[in-house]
């Protein structure tokens, strides 16, 4: 019966301590590499969103151009600034949430939705410049767009991203 039950005792199942201990401390060093590398993801992916949200700015704006005089540059007027306010009140986009934010967060912009774009009013806030070109009767478009910390900008050209070249690299 006392050999059965030294048997018994000795017959145990399961972890040590310090094997419990190893398994945590691996978990650590696991957890200590992998979380940098989600939050790069995450940024990331929150600048690919503002990229986006850049060019469906953008493409609201053609649709204004093409189908709302107001907005559409011409040979006297060859520029215009056309704010994410104006756009999303005159319905031609959505109302743009900011992935580092919420639905507030972008700077709308002004004038605002009752104000007709002008190449002489740049807007304060996220907007698209339209630019009539009459040697090649062809329209360019620029995009800003600025919530309270980062957004679609360029530096180096005063703010502006060209259509062509609106990338994540431009989130600022």
């Amino acid at each position: 019966m006392v050999h059965a039950m030294r048997k018994a005792l000795k017959n145990e199942k399961g972890l040590t301590l310090i094997e419990l201990l190893a398994v945590v401390v691996i978990l650590g060093i696991i957890a200590a590499i992998a979380i940098p590398a989600i939050a790069g993801i995450i940024d990331n992916s929150r600048k690919d969103a503002h990229a986006a949200n850049a060019i469906q700015m953008i493409n609201s704006t053609k649709l204004a151009v093409a189908g709302d005089d107001r907005a559409r540059p011409d040979v006297t007027d060859t520029i215009k600034y056309i704010s994410l306010d104006w756009l999303e009140q005159n319905g031609y986009i959505d109302q743009v949430i900011d992935p580092d934010g919420d639905v507030t967060s972008y700077n709308r912009g002004t004038p605002v939705a009752t104000a007709i774009p002008t190449g002489t009013t740049v807007p304060a806030g996220s907007h698209v410049r339209a630019t009539f070109d009459p040697t090649t009767n062809t329209i360019t478009y620029a995009v800003f767009l600025l919530n309270g910390t980062r957004g679609v900008q360029d530096t180096a050209t005063g703010g502006y991203v060209a259509e062509v070249d609106v990338a994540r690299a431009k989130v600022q």
